[in-house]
């Protein structure tokens, strides 16, 4: 393939940038420079100042609500909206997509931008650019399917098929596989390598240091606001352990805490839990699956993106999830009922969403609220909240989480991911639960808060209590937990010491029906 022309000349200069908030200087001369047709990663932990960034280059913040210079193809520019920037070739792709699930494929690729003759909409004109562009990012499905229909790997393919409609030149990539499995990860990380090979520079923004590692030309890293540096890749020798240096100012020597596991007797026990989806009456979402925890045990939960995890999870805790058709938990012994997530709760069962802005927080609140809101019988006096109680179990969890923010009365929308997590953490903290879920609790968090969450986790665990860990990332699993299950099709499928597993063991009991049990 011909390289493109001028690859390495610049096609974009952000020159001191600083953005303020109230009470917070989010960016404070901030400098990033991208060549044409290069991957450029910014890296950083959560309230870095990665994705503000992004939004004052995009128009999400207009010119005038911060001060420095963009240069962008040789010249000035001083976007208004997101609308002037596409119009510039430069597109970016939200963590949250911004697709319509109701709507087909081609309405979501032309939304707002539809082909027309004589002022109508020529549907079947879109039909054919969709197809083409469809093609272009490798996806066959037929353009008609409504979003809601298929998976978050291909819904980012859409977007992207969306940037090229728009001529982009610039596109910009805002956790773009957070939510993806290992092969829809490499998919699309494979695309954006063949967007370069067309001449298209892309800023990425991950977490995922490996991904970063594999594609990426440049990386600017980001810390408290400022640039610390920018590396080349190739040049600088950079590997997973130089970035980290440069985003938290040190060396972590352990990103898995050391910990001496006291593991007690079993407390907790599932059996022969079996349950339907919700909307199809013919498909067992969890099939005949039991299992123990221990007291002091960290029990993680292996499985490729649909085998039921999540679906376990939640049916267990008040039967969040499908139809429940059969089963019985245990506690101490003895059966209890869980059909609501008050008895779950009072039965001291509690579950951490990964999705933790649609399901774990209300962004609307304020932080304080947040921490108490599943159990404000605990600060509730004759049906009345005691606010300076409600304060001061807050500030506590501030306090022992380290959660970063001047004031408890802060929306939680205003925190950065990792703070957002630590809120969720305490508010099922509050509870007081002796079984704590946790669904991927470090999904699109920076490698810092990771660290910190695993000591939480670790120290839950301490206290003699029992977690359910369920984790996309392998390495996490084996770092942290004492046992792993994996989960494949709806079915447990293996039962593993930690200290025995590895990478391999675990994906063949993973991506096979063959029972290999022994609860």
């Amino acid at each position: 393939m011909t390289p493109p022309e001028n690859e390495f000349a610049t096609i974009l200069e952000m020159r001191s940038i600083t953005k303020e908030f109230p009470g917070v200087k989010a960016l404070e001369n901030v400098s990033i420079r991208v060549a044409a047709g290069e991957i450029h990663a910014i890296c950083g932990e959560n309230g870095a100042g990665k994705s503000t960034l992004m939004k004052v280059l995009s128009g999400v913040y207009p010119y005038g609500t911060y001060t420095g210079e963009i240069i962008y193809k040789n010249a000035p520019v001083r976007f208004r909206d997101i609308g002037q920037s596409e119009a510039a070739g430069i597109v970016i792709i939200h963590q949250e997509l911004a697709l319509i699930p109701e709507l087909s494929i081609t309405e979501n690729i032309f939304l707002g931008n539809e082909p027309r003759s004589n002022g109508v909409i020529n549907w079947v004109e879109a039909h054919r650019r969709a197809i083409e562009l469809l093609a272009r990012v490798g996806l066959s499905d037929d353009p008609d399917t409504r979003i809601k229909n298929i998976g978050v790997g291909k819904q980012q393919l859409v977007e992207i098929a969306k940037a090229l409609n728009k001529s982009v030149k610039l596109l910009i990539l805002d956790e773009p596989t957070a939510a993806l499995n290992e092969a829809d990860s490499q998919h699309l990380l494979d695309l954006i390598v063949g967007l370069k090979g067309r001449g298209i520079a892309s800023i990425m923004i991950s977490h995922k240091l490996n991904e970063i590692e594999q594609i990426s030309d440049s990386i600017t890293i980001l810390r408290d606001g400022r640039t610390v540096e920018t590396l080349n890749v190739k040049r600088d020798g950079v590997d997973e352990d130089r970035i980290i240096r440069g985003m938290v100012g040190r060396v972590l020597e352990h990103r898995f805490p050391e910990r001496s596991p006291n593991i007690g007797e079993v407390f907790f026990e599932v059996k022969n839990w079996t349950v339907q989806h919700p909307l199809a009456a013919e498909r067992l979402v969890v099939k005949d699956s039991s299992f123990i925890v221990r007291r002091g045990e960290v029990v993680g939960f292996a499985g490729l993106m649909g085998a039921g995890r999540t679906e376990l999870a939640m049916s267990i805790f008040g039967r969040s999830y499908g139809n429940f058709i059969s089963g019985a938990l245990f506690k101490d012994g003895k059966q209890i009922q869980a059909r609501t997530v008050a008895e779950a709760i009072d039965n001291g069962i509690a579950y951490v969403s990964e999705d933790r802005k649609a399901l774990g927080l209300n962004l609307l609140d304020d932080i304080k609220d947040s921490v108490v809101a599943a159990k404000l019988s605990k600060i509730t006096h004759a049906s009345v909240i005691d606010h300076v109680a409600e304060h001061k179990v807050a500030n506590e969890y501030r306090t022992s989480l380290r959660i970063k923010t001047p004031s408890v009365d802060e929306g939680v929308n205003k925190l950065s991911g990792g703070n957002q997590q630590k809120v969720v953490l305490a508010k099922w903290l509050f509870t007081d639960p002796d079984l704590l879920i946790l669904d991927e609790p470090t999904r699109g968090i920076d490698v810092g808060a990771k660290t910190e969450i695993y000591g939480i986790i670790r120290d839950i665990a301490a206290q003699g209590k029992g977690v359910i860990l369920i984790s996309s990332e392998l390495p996490e699993l084996l770092g942290v937990s004492d046992r792993i299950y994996t989960i494949f099709e709806g079915a447990i499928t293996n039962n593993i010491p930690a200290s025995e597993a590895d990478p391999e063991t675990l994906l063949k009991s993973m991506t096979s029906a063959k029972k290999k049990v022994t609860v």
